[in-house]
C-alpha cells in the first residue's frame, strides 16, 4: 500500500508519543483520517460530536498529562469551530497542536465552497502556523510545530489541502528554478527544568529576608513544586495564596494556606494582600491588579519559567526565570527562617473564620437547594484523587470556595480565557488519559447545554466520567455582573419549563437522575458516583443565591443598591437569601 502523506502524518505523530487525536471528520481531512485509519492501533482517533469540544478535550489532556493534545477538524466551518477551545490553550499556556483541512490546491483564491483560509484565520491563535503545500515539507514541519507547542507550551496549526494530503508519501510534485532542500529532523524535543541564576536568586534572597509581612501568591506553574513553596512559606512565615486554576498547589486544608484570591477568592487572602509589604509570586501572572498589592506597597519577588510574564501587574524587585521547583530549592537555604509569626497567625485565625463561614451555607436545609451544599455533597462523597473539571460562572465560584483539594485532588478549568463550556470535553480527555481515576464534570446547565452531546461520547467511548448540573435555569454570573453594575436583570433566566438533562443522560445509556429535594442529595451523589460507567446528576439550585465576592467593596455594594431601587425583577427572592446566607454565617 502506497504511503501517502496522511499516513506520513500519522506516523510522526505517533513517533513523538501521541496517543490521541480529538476529531470530527469532514470531506476536507478524509485523506488524514485515512493516515490515521492506517495507524489506529497505536493513534486512537476520539470522535466527539462538535469540534469546539474537539479542542477542549486537547487543551484538557495537556492540562492534565503535561503532553501534547491534538485536535482535527475539516475545512471551513469546522477548522472554524476550534477557536474558542484553542484560545483557551493559548491563554493557559497549553501545548496544542491543531490539524484543519484546506481546498484543493488548485480551486484556492476560486471562492470555492468552504473555502476559509485557516492560517490567515490562526494567525493570531497559533505560534506555529502553516499551509503544507507540498509533500515533502512532512514530516519536518510536523516537528518544527510540535516543537513550537511544547517548547512555547502554546498551539501550533498545520493545514493540509485536500491534493496534498492522499499525495505520496515523500514526492516532489514541482519543478524548482532554486533547489532547496525540505526540512528534515526528529520528533525529539528537549525540555529540561531551567534553574536559576545565582544573582538573580542573591536579589530575590534579598528581598524575601527585609520583609516584615511576606505573603506568597502561587498559581499552576508551581504545582509541581507543592514541597517546595510549603517549606518556603514555613521558612517566611508567609501565608499561601492561591489563584484558581493554581487551586491544586497546596491542599485547602493545609495550614499555611488563606485560600483563593479574587473575585471568587476568600476575604483573608484578599485583606492580607493589603497589609502585606512583601509579595513572593511563583507560576503566576495573576491578571486581575486590583487584589494585588497597590504599586509602592510592597516589594515584589517574581519567580516564572517564561520571563515574558514577569513584572505584568507589578513593578517587580528581583526576577528570577526559572523552573518553580528548582528555583525554589536553590533560594530556600538563602532565607533566613522568622521567628515572628504574627502575620501569619493572624490570617490563619482570619482564615479559620472564613471556613466556618463557608461550611455554614453548607446548609442541607433550605429549599430551594442551595448551590454550596450541592457542591459540598460532592466534596464529601468523592475519592481522595478525584479530578474536577469546572465551567465559567458561578459554578466556578461554588467549585473554588467549597471543593476541598486534599490529598492528590485537582482541579481544572478554563482560566485566563474564561470561557463557558470545557468542563464536560475536559473530562472526557481526562477520563481518557487516566482510566482509573475518579473524572467530575461540576457544570452550570448554561454551560452543559452548550456541548451536552459530549456527554453521548462519554457513554460510547465507554468513559465513566460524572456530571454534576447546578441549575439554576439562568446565566447566573452574567445576572449578577448586571445587578452589581447597577442594572436590573435583564434577558439572563430562561423561560419555564427546566431542562431535565437527567432524562438526557438516561436516553444516552447512561445514568441520569433529577434532583429538586435536598433530603435526597446526597444519596443520589453518592449512588451517581458509584455507578460503572457514565452517570449525570441534574440539580435545581436557588437561582437567586448571590456569588458574593470575598469583600464586598462599597462601590459593588452601591451599585447592588441601586440596582434594587430600579426594579430588580425578583429582589423579594433575592433578599431572602442574602439574609438566610448572613443569618447562617453569623450562626458559624
Amino acid at each position: 500500500m502506497q504511503e501517502i502523506v496522511g499516513d506520513s502524518l500519522a506516523r510522526r505523530l505517533v513517533e513523538w508519543g501521541v496517543d490521541t487525536v480529538f476529531g470530527l471528520p469532514g470531506d476536507g481531512i478524509n485523506g488524514l483520517m485515512e493516515g490515521f485509519r492506517r495507524q489506529r492501533e497505536k493513534l486512537r482517533f476520539v470522535l466527539v460530536h462538535h469540534e469546539e469540544a474537539a479542542a477542549f478535550m486537547a487543551t484538557g489532556y495537556a492540562k492534565a498529562t503535561g503532553r501534547l493534545g491534538v485536535c482535527a477538524a475539516t475545512s471551513g466551518p469546522g477548522a472554524i469551530h476550534l477557536l474558542n477551545g484553542l484560545y483557551d490553550a493559548k491563554l493557559d499556556h497549553m501545548p496544542v497542536l491543531a490539524i484543519t483541512g484546506m481546498q484543493e490546491t488548485s480551486v484556492l483564491g476560486a471562492h470555492y465552497q468552504q473555502e476559509v483560509h485557516t492560517e490567515l484565520l490562526y494567525q493570531d491563535v497559533a505560534a506555529y502556523n502553516l499551509m503544507v503545500t507540498n509533500p515533502q515539507q512532512v514530516p519536518g514541519v510536523v516537528d518544527i510545530a510540535i516543537r513550537h507547542a511544547l517548547a512555547m507550551r502554546t498551539v501550533a496549526h498545520l493545514t493540509f489541502p485536500n491534493d496534498v494530503q492522499v499525495a505520496a508519501a515523500g514526492t516532489d510534485p514541482y519543478r524548482h528554478v532554486s533547489p532547496g532542500e525540505p526540512p528534515t529532523s526528529s520528533p525529539v524535543a528537549s525540555q529540561p527544568p531551567v534553574p536559576a541564576g545565582q544573582a538573580d536568586l542573591a536579589r530575590a534572597a534579598e528581598v524575601l529576608n527585609a520583609g516584615k509581612r511576606v505573603a506568597m501568591l502561587v498559581g499552576v506553574g508551581a504545582r509541581h513544586a507543592r514541597d517546595e513553596i510549603i517549606a518556603v512559606a514555613e521558612a517566611l512565615a508567609s501565608p499561601i495564596v492561591k489563584t484558581l486554576s493554581g487551586k491544586m498547589v497546596v491542599p485547602d486544608d493545609h495550614p499555611l494556606t488563606t485560600g483563593g484570591l479574587g473575585l471568587l477568592g476568600t476575604r483573608p487572602s484578599e485583606e492580607l494582600m493589603e497589609e502585606c509589604d512583601t509579595l513572593l509570586m511563583v507560576g503566576t501572572s495573576f491578571p486581575y491588579g486590583k487584589y494585588l498589592p497597590k504599586p509602592g506597597q510592597a516589594r515584589v519577588v517574581q519567580i516564572d519559567i517564561d520571563a515574558s510574564l514577569i513584572g505584568l501587574r507589578l513593578p517587580v524587585d528581583a526576577a528570577v526565570t526559572a523552573d518553580a521547583r528548582l528555583a525554589l530549592q536553590q533560594l530556600l537555604p538563602m532565607l533566613q527562617p522568622r521567628s515572628d509569626r504574627s502575620f501569619l497567625t493572624k490570617y490563619q485565625r482570619e482564615r479559620d473564620t472564613w471556613r466556618r463561614e463557608m461550611v455554614a451555607l453548607q446548609d442541607g436545609s433550605r429549599d430551594p437547594i442551595a448551590p454550596q451544599y450541592l457542591i459540598s455533597c460532592v466534596d464529601e462523597a468523592a475519592t481522595s484523587d478525584a479530578i474536577l473539571t469546572c465551567d465559567s460562572g458561578t459554578i466556578a465560584t461554588w467549585a473554588a470556595r467549597h471543593w476541598t483539594i486534599r490529598g492528590n485532588r485537582e482541579f481544572y478549568l478554563s482560566g485566563n480565557l474564561a470561557t463557558m463550556a470545557p468542563g464536560l470535553p475536559y473530562a472526557v480527555a481526562m477520563q481518557h488519559a487516566y482510566p482509573g481515576r475518579q473524572v467530575i464534570a461540576f457544570v452550570g446547565d448554561g454551560g452543559f447545554a452548550m456541548l451536552m452531546a459530549e456527554f453521548l461520547t462519554a457513554v460510547r467511548h465507554e468513559l465513566p466520567i460524572k456530571v454534576i448540573i447546578n441549575n439554576n435555569n439562568a446565566y447566573g454570573q452574567i445576572l449578577w455582573e448586571q445587578i452589581i453594575l447597577g442594572y436590573p436583570e435583564y434577558a439572563v433566566r430562561h423561560q419555564q419549563p427546566e431542562a431535565d438533562f437527567g432524562a438526557w443522560a438516561r436516553a444516552c445509556g447512561g445514568y441520569g437522575a433529577k434532583v429538586t429535594d435536598p433530603k435526597a442529595l446526597p444519596g443520589v451523589i453518592r449512588e451517581a458516583l458509584a455507578h460503572p460507567g457514565p452517570a449525570l446528576v441534574d440539580c435545581d439550585v436557588n437561582p437567586n443565591e448571590p456569588p458574593m465576592p470575598g469583600k464586598v467593596q462599597y462601590d459593588q455594594a452601591k451599585h447592588f443598591t441601586e440596582a434594587f431601587l430600579r426594579g430588580q425583577p425578583h429582589k423579594v427572592a433575592t433578599v431572602a437569601t442574602v439574609a438566610r446566607d448572613k443569618i447562617n454565617e453569623l450562626r458559624s
